[in-house]
């Protein structure tokens, strides 16, 4: 009885499969379009070419907007204040003296 069921069932999924029409194989050559079909695909061209001049122009988006407050994003950080901030890091980290760090073993 489940083989019967089964099969019914892989019918009725294969059904739909085998009802379609034409479908193009691997290095098959496109049919040649008639005129009408030519003259439908010129038209929907048009048609969306007009369609995209009625979009409006969008400003600018700034996704991250309402993160930053007004002055950040007005003015941006210079590039120079970074690198400054970077050399004078590295010069402190010349000039600390070392950490030593006491044995594991060792007593209090």
């Amino acid at each position: 009885m489940r083989i019967i069921a089964v099969a019914f069932l892989l019918s009725l999924i294969a059904g739909p499969v085998l009802a379609q029409d034409h479908i193009q194989q691997y290095r098959e050559e496109e049919k040649e379009k008639t005129q009408a079909q030519k003259a439908e695909e010129q038209r929907a061209q048009r048609a969306y070419q007009r369609s995209l001049g009625n979009v409006p122009d969008q400003k600018q988006a700034d996704p991250w907007g309402i993160a930053r407050t007004d002055s950040a994003a007005k003015n941006p950080p210079k590039a120079e204040a970074k690198s400054e901030a970077k050399s004078e890091a590295k010069s402190a980290a010349k000039t600390a003296p070392p950490k030593h760090a006491k044995p594991a073993n060792a007593a209090n």
